[in-house]
């Protein structure tokens, strides 16, 4: 899967979860927060699509993915993303069982 199509499948995924994904500009990271009420996660759109890919990766490994539905694909490549990025998932491994 190339890199900006796995980039489409996080922005699906980080939506289906109840986020909002705002890609800036300027001289930051990148990062989950919440500003009255809504929950967002901010991506520096300056930045390598890797270090966006990196942003929503580490992003979705410390919240509640319960419920949300990760095509098999992508899940094996976001599970090859948390290991780079040394991510452990906020919840077991059988939270993300097909059903």
């Amino acid at each position: 899967m190339k890199p900006d199509k796995f980039l489409l499948e996080l922005e699906q995924i980080l939506e289906q979860a109840g986020y909002t994904l705002r890609k800036e500009r300027g001289s930051f990271r990148g990062d989950e927060c919440i500003i009255e009420g809504q929950k967002l996660v901010v991506v520096n759109k300056n930045k390598p699509i890797e270090s966006q890919l990196g942003t929503m990766g580490r992003v979705l490994g410390e919240i509640d993915l319960t419920g949300v539905y990760i095509k098999p694909a992508v899940r094996k490549k976001l599970e090859n993303l948390w290991d780079q990025l040394e991510v452990i998932p906020e919840d077991t491994a059988e939270d993300f069982e097909l059903e």
